[in-house]
């Protein structure tokens, strides 16, 4: 720097040129000292590039209780993706992401035109033939069986009628009065009268008995289809509303108004096959990978504690609750999931976690916490510590957790100074 500075200095040996205005020297030579001070306050204040590690809170149980550490990622044990079952634009939205909804709460709703219509058409069709029916049961009316009766009786005296014709035409045909035809066409107005009295008598019967058994069987079978396709119709109307399956929290919100929702195939720019996407933060688990040859240590519902780098002092008590039940054979791991007991709203799912096994659970109330400081950060008892963008010397013993130090601090660092993590 020393060396920089004489540079700049004036060379006052060199005489000025004839017809240079005098202030020109001064002026350069403010200018030059300008220059030079902002070059120096500029290497002076520029930030040092240091490494920079986290503090972390780790417990640190008494004799071989913690058996085993690995670390993974928080995710919800039951993730939904909910999926329209019908198809059709969508009018109405209520909900965004990271909403807590109840079960049963109304999320979207798709537009209901068309199935309101096809709801009203079956309706019309179900009311016509439960007519219909009601009709055969209640059988023939009073009214009708009187009628069919008088027809009946009407029809016999025609009969009685045309057999007196008959009988009167016969005998004057004998006797040679009338002809042949005449008596010919008074058997033949007599036997039809006969006929039509006899198919008079036999409807007035099937009116007494009312309809066939068989006839109410068929109408009863289409009353059911009928209400069948109702049925049909106004479910297809009732999931144009998309309700919440479970209570839990609006992870994704997948559709916009106005965009079209299909039940089959999803193109990148086309229909969406799924609205939202939900889960109960209530139940959520660490998965993990434990190496196959670690897997041993571990059994089902061992006892652990869970630490996230977010919050390394907030702790969490779980145990393995599922086991995969086969091995990765290219990553030679078992994945386990373990069940946080009690987990609150510091956590979220694709968080990582650290997961510390122990031998029982009476082990996790003997563990005591305890600081993991990076190597190569304490120097003297005491760390550098980054805030806002600048060094901090604090002593080791004053740390918490949870601290931004620098890892093997450069020999000239000072209290103070503006120093940025390394790239890379």
């Amino acid at each position: 720097m020393d060396a920089e500075l004489k540079k700049l200095q004036i060379d006052r040996s060199t005489k000025r040129s004839a017809g240079m205005p005098r202030w020109i020297v001064p002026a350069a030579a403010v200018c030059l000292l300008l220059g030079a001070g902002s070059f120096v306050h500029a290497r002076l204040t520029a930030a040092t590039a240091v490494e920079i590690a986290r503090v972390r809170v780790v417990t640190a149980p008494g004799g071989d209780a913690a058996i085993l550490n690995a670390t993974g990622y928080i995710v919800a044990a039951h993730k939904i993706e909910l999926a329209a079952k019908v198809v059709g634009k969508v009018a109405w939205i209520g909900v965004d992401k990271g909403d807590k909804v109840r079960q049963g709460q109304e999320l979207v709703r798709l537009e209901d035109d068309e199935y309101r219509a096809r709801v009203l058409e079956s309706q019309g069709q179900l009311n016509n033939l439960k007519a219909k029916l009601a009709e055969l049961e209640h059988g023939s009316r009073p009214e009708e069986i009187a009628k069919a009766k008088a027809d009946v009786a009407q029809a016999r005296a025609t009969v009685e009628d045309a057999k007196v014709t008959l009988d009167r035409t016969r005998s004057l045909a004998d006797e040679g009065v009338m002809s042949k035809q005449a008596r010919d066409d008074a058997q033949a107005k007599y036997d039809a009268a006969a006929a039509t009295a006899a198919s008079l008598e036999e409807t007035y019967e099937l009116v007494k008995l009312g309809p066939r058994k068989e006839d109410l069987d068929a109408a009863r079978a289409q009353v059911r289809e009928a209400q069948g396709s109702l049925d049909y119709a106004q479910t297809e109307l009732n999931n144009t509303v998309i309700r919440a399956p479970i209570s839990g929290t609006i992870l994704e919100r997948n559709v916009e108004k106005g965009e079209f929702v299909t039940t089959g195939f999803v193109g990148d720019k086309g229909a969406k096959g799924y609205v939202v996407s939900l889960a109960d933060l209530n139940d959520l688990q660490v998965e993990l990978d434990i190496s196959q040859n670690d897997f041993a240590k571990l059994g089902p519902r061992q006892p652990a504690i869970v630490t996230t780098d977010a919050y390394p002092d907030r702790k969490y008590q779980g145990y393995i609750e599922e086991i995969a039940p086969e091995a990765n054979r290219q990553k030679a791991t078992v994945q386990v999931k373990v069940k946080i007991e009690q987990p609150d709203d510091y956590l979220r799912p694709e968080m990582n976690a650290t997961v510390t096994f122990f031998s029982t659970a009476k082990a996790i109330s003997q563990a005591k916490p305890r600081l993991d400081v990076p190597p190569g950060a304490v120097r003297e008892g005491a760390v550098f510590v980054v805030i806002d963008g600048q060094a901090v010397r604090r002593a080791e013993r004053a740390l918490i957790g949870g601290e931004d130090v620098i890892v093997n601090p450069p020999a000239d660092l000072k209290d103070g100074q503006r120093v940025h993590p390394k790239q890379g």
